[in-house]
């Protein structure tokens, strides 16, 4: 039997995905320039989704609105809040109720414990150090993951830094997932990079946008 949030955890989950984003009536609505946001209508139940389709919370899977159909796309997340996350690609097959990506065959993640994960295999496990001293510092709130895809190989990114491992087995039309779970709060970033995409890979595209 599914258990579904209570209601206080619905409002500290709404409280924090908008913490920092202010409604003012004042300012006139200007029409987003990027489409691609985070799709409403393929999210988990218990996941929100809110900041103009760009922040996810809750508990559960959300996709982007669009596919990676370009030959080299790039996209970053930002772990706003810390709790349990998964940052990766999977296509609309992907249970949406599940909390952690890499879970199931249809999704590739890499997840909050540092382990790239696919079809409940750990594939990775990747080392984060905090510089000089090189102790293991870990993917801290506020860090951001970079996201590329050629079609041959998914690699990821912390803060502009390349993991050393690309998972190479990523087949079916895929899209940016996102999954959260214990109160974690991510933000896509879909064009304006904290990062420069390595060479040759761009933001995601519509299809039409490639003809």
């Amino acid at each position: 039997m599914q258990i579904t949030m209570s209601t206080v955890s619905v409002f500290c989950c709404l409280r924090g995905c908008l913490d920092g984003f202010k409604f003012n009536p004042s300012v006139p609505h200007l029409p987003r320039e990027n489409p691609i946001q985070l799709d409403t209508a393929f999210m988990g139940y218990e996941v929100v989704i809110v900041k103009g389709g760009q922040r996810v919370c809750g508990a559960g899977a959300a996709l982007g609105n669009a596919p990676l159909v370009q030959s080299k796309s790039y996209f970053e997340v930002k772990v706003q809040q810390g709790g349990s996350w998964s940052i990766g690609l999977s296509t609309r097959q992907t249970d949406l109720s599940l909390t952690k990506g890499g879970m199931d065959e249809f999704s590739w993640c890499l997840c909050s414990d540092h382990i790239i994960r696919h079809n409940k295999q750990e594939l990775y496990k990747i080392n984060i150090s905090n510089g000089s001293s090189g102790e293991i510092a870990g993917i801290q709130e506020g860090d951001v993951i970079g996201v590329s895809f050629d079609h041959i190989q998914l690699k990821f990114y912390v803060n502009g830094t390349e993991i050393d491992y690309g998972v190479t087995n990523v087949k079916g039309t895929v899209y940016p997932a996102l999954y959260v779970d214990d109160g974690a709060i991510l933000d896509i970033i879909l064009d304006n990079f904290n990062y420069s995409p390595p060479s040759g890979f761009e933001k995601i595209m519509l299809e039409q946008s490639l003809l």
